[in-house]
């Protein structure tokens, strides 16, 4: 693999490699759309998936692209890029993201492939390559995203409570199963539109450092639409073993609080997209789930399992970037 200009069979291999890690993160994130409204028997699995895949894949239909800037040329520096650092970059996040899938945590995708954004890049060029205003921006989400995610969960199920104190259980209940439809929705428009907008931003960065965009960094259409099929069949397919853990291991919930951890989570990616932030959608959910269990009284949640999860986090960053940097080391021996 070469610096200059690429053959199109290496071309197209590396967009194919960026689309496989745009199907595991559906796959790996399916969790976040469908855990709550699977834990809470509103759907089942499988019809569950069906209707997270399809507003994933229609999600480009609301948002602007600022995410896929953001990715693109605002983590590291666009005129240092070449296909082998798109390559060790993708590898890095597609290693990282099948670990936590075979144990069963709920990790993030997003954040595993900056990390292997900030490795591949910094292994050719130094820490010269860094973008640090756009990496600490996202690193700063790390914290806000779950955190924010938390504080509005935690008071939707306080205005709710209140707001259905004279209502029957069984009344809320039911109310709760249909109006979680629509928060399931709202989520998964959040998580298609966020997260398959960072590989858009791969695959157009990886275009632009080929002379293949005319004009100015954008995002062709055909990008878009591939990606959105590609989170959209990750979706289809599964993560059963993360649903499990975001579902019934953090805490246990009902209809009213799985519509206000969605309805919480998707407030903060909706703002995180259009504000051009590509934030961690496992974070956000996580965040809120904690926030609605943590309503109830805290000895609800799960705390030692949030705290792996929190060291998953931790780890994400610094895992990848080292697999994508070893990666990029070893590309150089096919130069």
């Amino acid at each position: 693999m070469t610096d200059a200009a690429l053959a199109l069979p290496y071309l197209v291999g590396l967009i194919a490699v960026a689309l496989l890690f745009d199907f595991l993160n559906g796959l790996h994130d399916a969790a976040n759309s469908i855990a709550t409204i699977v834990s809470t028997r509103v759907l089942r699995p499988q019809y569950a998936v069906l209707w997270a895949a399809f507003f994933n894949f229609i999600a480009f239909l609301f948002f602007g692209l600022h995410v896929a800037q953001t990715l693109g040329t605002g983590i590291i520096d666009a005129g240092i890029v070449d296909p082998r650092v798109i390559f060790s970059a993708l590898i890095g996040a597609i290693v990282w993201n099948v670990v936590t899938w075979i144990f069963g945590i709920p990790s993030s995708s997003s954040h595993a492939l900056i990390g292997g954004l900030v490795g591949a890049g910094t292994a050719k060029a130094g820490f010269s390559a860094v973008v640090w205003s756009g990496l600490i921006k996202t690193s700063a989400a790390i914290v806000l995203s779950p955190l924010l995610g938390f504080v509005l969960a935690l008071l939707l199920v306080l205005i709710v409570s209140w707001t259905c104190v004279r209502a029957t259980p069984f009344g809320v209940d039911r109310s709760f199963r249909i109006l979680q439809f629509a928060s399931a929705s709202l989520y998964s428009l959040g998580h298609g539109g966020n997260d398959a907008q960072k590989t858009m931003g791969i695959i157009a960065l990886l275009l632009y450092s080929q002379g293949l965009l005319e004009g100015e960094f954008h995002v062709p259409l055909w990008v878009v639409l591939s990606c959105q099929a590609a989170i959209a069949l990750g979706t289809l397919s599964g993560g059963w073993r993360i649903v499990h853990t975001m579902g019934s291991k953090i805490t246990r919930l009902n209809p009213m609080q799985g519509f206000c951890a969605e309805t919480g989570g998707a407030i903060t990616l909706f703002a995180a997209t259009w504000a051009g932030i590509p934030v961690s959608t496992t974070h956000t959910i996580t965040g809120a789930i904690i926030g609605v269990g943590a309503a109830r009284r805290t000895s609800a949640v799960r705390w030692g399992v949030a705290s792996n999860i929190v060291v998953a986090w931790v780890l994400t960053l610094p895992a990848a970037g080292l697999v994508a940097a070893a990666t990029y080391a070893l590309t150089t021996f096919f130069r």
